[in-house]
Order: C-alpha cells, then sequence, then structure tokens
C-alpha cells in the first residue's frame, strides 16, 4: 500500500542551523580524535554532590565543567581563523545540544570557566527548560566558543560530531558503560564513556588538541581534585 507522501516545514531555527551546518562542513578541514575516560569516581561521588550542593548534578554538567577547564588550560581549542590571523575570545563559552520541540538547538553557558559546579548544573538546567519551552532569547544561543555534543542519554556509544561553524572544537560524549578494564594490574568492571574530537586543522594542530583531550580525561576521571 502506497504511503501518503508528507511535507515537514522546517523552523526558522531548523533553517538557520542547516545553512550554519553546511557552511562548516564545506569550509573546515577537521580530523578526529578519540579516546575513553573512566567515570567511575565521578559516578560513585555524584549523590554526595548532589546532597551537598543543593542541585542535581548530571554527566554532561560534568563534561561542561570539564570541558571549560580544559580550555583554560588550552585556550587555543577555542580560536578561530580569518583573514590569517588566529583569534582567541576572551570568554570560554560552552555551547551544548538539547533536543527541543522546534529542533535541535544549542543553548550557550557563558564564562564557563568562572563558574562552580552547581552554578554550572543551575544554569545548564535552566537553559534546556527554557530550550524545550521555546522561550530562549537571542543571547542565550549566541557567542559559543567551543561545543558538547553528548548522545549517551540515547544509548549511543560513540559518533563524530559536525564542528560548529562559529567554533573549532566540538567534543562528542557517548554513552557510559560497564567495561572490563585494568586497574592497577588487576581486571575491574568501570563505568567508562568515550570522547571524540572533532577540530578544525587549520587552527589547531593535532599533538596540541591530544594533549587537550588527555586533560579532559584527567579531569573527569579525577573529579574530587576539583569538587571535593
Amino acid at each position: 500500500m502506497a504511503l501518503d507522501k508528507k511535507e515537514i516545514r522546517l523552523t526558522l531555527i531548523q533553517k538557520l542551523i542547516l545553512e550554519r551546518m553546511q557552511l562548516s562542513k564545506r569550509t573546515k578541514p577537521c580530523y578526529y580524535l578519540s579516546t575513553k575516560a573512566d567515570m567511575t569516581e565521578f559516578m560513585a561521588i555524584r549523590p554526595k554532590l548532589r546532597k551537598s550542593l543543593g542541585v542535581k548534578i548530571t554527566t554532561n554538567t560534568h563534561y561542561i565543567h570539564s570541558l571549560a577547564l580544559s580550555v583554560r588550560e588550552f585556550p587555543l581549542m577555542s580560536g578561530t581563523i580569518d583573514n590569517g590571523h588566529i583569534t582567541i575570545p576572551e570568554e570560554i563559552n560552552v555551547g551544548f545540544a538539547v533536543n527541543a520541540p522546534q529542533g535541535l538547538v544549542v543553548p550557550v553557558i557563558h564564562k564557563a570557566d568562572t563558574l562552580g559546579l552547581a552554578e554550572t548544573a543551575a544554569t545548564e538546567q535552566d537553559l534546556i527548560e527554557r530550550a524545550r519551552d521555546n522561550k530562549l532569547v537571542l543571547e542565550d544561543i549566541e557567542g559559543e566558543t567551543i561545543a558538547l555534543s553528548n548522545l549517551g542519554p540515547y544509548g549511543i556509544d560513540s559518533f563524530i560530531a559536525i564542528v560548529p561553524p562559529q567554533t573549532s572544537t566540538i567534543l562528542s560524549m557517548g554513552n557510559v558503560v560497564q567495561q572490563m578494564v585494568p586497574v592497577d594490574g588487576n581486571i575491574e568492571k568501570r563505568r567508562v564513556v568515550t570522547l571524540t574530537l572533532a577540530v578544525d586543522s587549520r587552527v589547531i594542530n593535532e599533538i596540541y588538541a591530544a594533549k587537550f583531550l588527555s586533560f579532559i580525561k584527567k579531569t573527569l576521571e579525577k573529579p574530587q581534585l576539583t569538587y571535593c
């Protein structure tokens, strides 16, 4: 039986995202790096953090906070190129993808490296709620200097995201899964996540990006150094 033809009209924000992503894919020669991080310690202390801070701490909160702190150590990761010059912005503004009724939107946490974990969590939750209620204003989606995309909640183990046109880097996070891994000569069951970095090669070389990804991995794996 033939199916009825159906047309879905794109919203203005969907059209804007489509145009920007097509431009980025055409103009940015990217390379990709991937590693795994052990999230066992974070998952163990998360209930204590929620109790002590009085706010829900998600894995995404941890990713945003760790990404911002890592960019502060490796500022070139937020740089952009124009007319033969690389510009490093004064602020570290983390954009993170949110699935909203009007389509995928990317609200931005401004000056993310200056926020504590509780402030990051509260800002993240506020932006998510307003994105899903279609109440974001222009400044909520502008000024992104580095991006995060997390498909872990949808059961995706790993993926490669497209670098947004206004940035040079996006970090993709997969699902936190249980794996048997070697630890101090023993085999243990641990909670592991795959990180994949997409990078504009015109701005950042592979060695610098590899050091950056290693720093994120260390920050994710040792939350007590930052939170306790």
